[in-house]
């Protein structure tokens, strides 16, 4: 069986499970890049994973149900460098205060959190506002897919 490639996306290595400010430099750089010509809403995300920094922005598109938000980026670009276990998340917005992750993220974020009360959530903004949350406390009573039933083959 042939082992898969590497993946193209570049991971910054992170040695510890704090909220980094790196994380938020990230989010932030990120945030330039976003693609919002409709809501001009512009979002930078960036996720620890694994040890492992990723970032995403939010790609909007004019049939809005397609548009894709950062934080789901940002896991996205994780798992296909292979990292599945989350640890923190930084989101910048130019929001004051700073906008929290939607509830569809939180859910996202939730499927990839070990323990949602060790996932710090960091929000801020360009002019160095920040909010702080644990994922347990943005997402209460998580719907975890241990509710579902178990598969029959």
């Amino acid at each position: 069986m042939k082992s898969a490639k590497p993946s193209p996306i570049k991971a910054r290595e992170r040695s510890s499970t704090k909220p980094a400010p790196e994380l938020e430099v990230l989010a932030l750089e990120a945030r330039k890049h976003a693609y919002a010509p409709y809501s001009r809403f512009h979002v930078g995300a960036a996720v620890q994973m694994s040890g492992h920094s990723f970032t995403g922005v939010n790609v909007e598109n004019a049939s809005y149900p397609l548009s894709v938000c950062a934080e789901r980026n940002a896991i996205a670009a994780a798992v296909m460098g292979g990292a599945v276990n989350l640890e923190a998340v930084a989101v910048a917005t130019d929001a004051s205060p700073p906008a929290a992750p939607c509830g569809g993220c939180r859910q996202v974020l939730r499927e990839f959190a070990a323990d949602p009360a060790k996932v710090q959530i960091t929000a801020i903004n360009p002019k160095g506002e920040r909010r702080r949350w644990t994922l347990a406390q943005l997402l209460p009573d998580s719907f975890t897919g241990k509710e579902l039933p178990k598969a029959t083959r």
